[in-house]
């Protein structure tokens, strides 16, 4: 196979993925808007309001429409000073391994990476690792691992998110949660069937085993030596935050992401009239709903967010279309506006300020 050919492979595989994961987003958000368009209906047939003006996509325009855009454009703001905290973090570590990136890099690969991961979650780490080493000199490999451990303090953030919401969240989240996720039944569930959690185990132990015993043959090899070498590599990048020279401003760069995260998400509560009312604590279990809802893999969270935002929002007496046209208010002020725009702007900018 000639590599012309080749390359309309990746390509349409690359197009396959795109259009698989917007299928799965766009399938989850017509079901959430059927179920609202549903509940929008009956509410309007209470009313006697006459079914021709009873649409709910027109409500949607026209609460986008409506929305006080001064807490908009506050809350756009606020999420790109958690990208500045976000570069200012990876830096530290990159820093810390002997190499110092240019701050512009750093901030337009982040965005760059928000923009790929609306085509294919999960795909922007990738991407965001090629491009500062390309326009860095930095191996591939190192960047990958710094990305790695930038993503494990999220992850422990978010649990920790996770854990405040579940204290402070009140008895309807503490409902809401046994009623619709009911982690006693699922752990239940494993420990009703221990086979499969020795045979896990078992294989794991066993493929781990089977590298030691043939360390010295992998090493002899040049394919092993390329693997160890990129885990090396990777090994580094993700030990580099013991050497930032400073762990207390690493970990206030790490609160401040999530601190803002969280006022971004409160503050869009004044956007909108039948959300203005909610407290601190509504904002706390919304925004933890909402990130649970961009982890699942469709583009930007796209449907599973705005399921889960209206989840959250139907505790606190915001139902239906409202709750539906609030999620919207902010996926497509931040997760659409904001990261098109300014993924496309350092597209463009990066390959010009990087001219080697």
């Amino acid at each position: 196979m000639d590599s012309s050919a080749g390359s309309h492979i990746e390509k349409l595989r690359v197009f396959l993925k795109i259009a698989v994961f917007f299928t799965v987003g766009l399938v989850i958000l017509y079901l959430v808007y059927q179920r609202q368009d549903v509940a929008f209906r009956a509410d309007c047939a209470i009313k006697g309001t006459p079914d021709a003006e009873c649409s709910l996509i027109q409500k949607i325009l026209s609460d986008i429409g409506s929305a006080n855009y001064f807490w908009v454009v506050i809350t756009m703001i606020i999420f790109m000073i958690t990208n500045v905290l976000r570069a200012l973090r990876w830096k530290m570590m990159l820093v810390a391994m002997g190499y110092n990136p240019k701050f512009i890099n750093l901030m337009g690969t982040i965005m760059i990476n928000y923009l790929a991961n609306l085509g294919i979650p999960r795909s922007g780490e990738v991407i965001r690792a090629g491009l500062i080493a390309k326009y860095e000199d930095i191996p591939v490999e190192k960047a990958l691992g710094t990305i790695f451990t930038d993503r494990i303090f999220d992850v422990i953030m978010l649990a920790i998110v996770i854990g405040l919401t579940m204290i402070l969240g009140g008895s309807d989240f503490i409902n809401y949660m046994d009623q619709n996720v009911n982690f006693s039944e699922k752990l239940n569930i494993l420990t009703q069937n221990p086979m499969w959690i020795a045979l896990f185990a078992i294989i794991t132990v066993g493929a781990f085993l089977l590298v030691i015993k043939n360390k010295a043959k992998i090493r002899n090899t040049a394919l092993g030596n390329k693997i160890i070498h990129v885990l090396k590599g990777f090994y580094d990048g993700v030990q580099s935050v013991k050497h930032v020279s400073s762990i207390p401003l690493f970990l206030v760069y790490t609160v401040g992401i999530w601190l803002l995260y969280y006022f971004m998400l409160y503050l869009a509560f004044f956007s909108f009239e039948p959300t203005s009312h909610l407290g601190l604590t509504a904002g706390l279990v919304v925004f933890t709903f909402g990130s649970l809802g961009i982890l699942i893999p469709t583009p930007g969270g796209m449907g599973s967010y705005h399921y889960l935002v209206g989840e959250a929002l139907s505790m606190y007496g915001v139902q239906g279309a409202d709750a539906f046209s609030f999620a919207n208010i902010v996926f497509f002020s931040i997760q659409l506006f904001v990261n098109i725009l300014f993924g496309i702007i350092a597209l463009i900018i990066l390959p010009a300020i990087n001219k080697r």
